[in-house]
């Protein structure tokens, strides 16, 4: 666990600590999510957040629509090799 602090600025903009950069794996130019749940707010590096968004919202749809994993890895290969 990383604790660090930020000053608000008058724009409300923060700078990030280079520690906290680094594990959110976050350079110039990225975006960040900021999840606020009541008096805390969660950081993630906005990649990986819509990443996990998307695996949880496909969760189990494979067993439902009766697909194996060889399935998708077939499927995976399938849409490298068109590349």
């Amino acid at each position: 666990m990383i604790i660090e602090s930020a000053k608000v600025m008058s724009k409300g903009q923060i700078t990030l600590p280079k520690e906290i950069r680094e594990a959110l794996g976050v350079s110039t130019g990225d975006r960040v999510t900021i999840i606020c749940d009541g008096s805390q707010a969660h950081m993630m590096n906005s990649s990986v957040y819509a990443l996990k968004f998307l695996q949880d919202e496909l969760k189990g749809l494979a067993d439902e629509k009766g697909l194996t994993e060889d399935d998708i890895m077939d499927l995976v290969a399938e849409i490298r090799n068109k590349r």
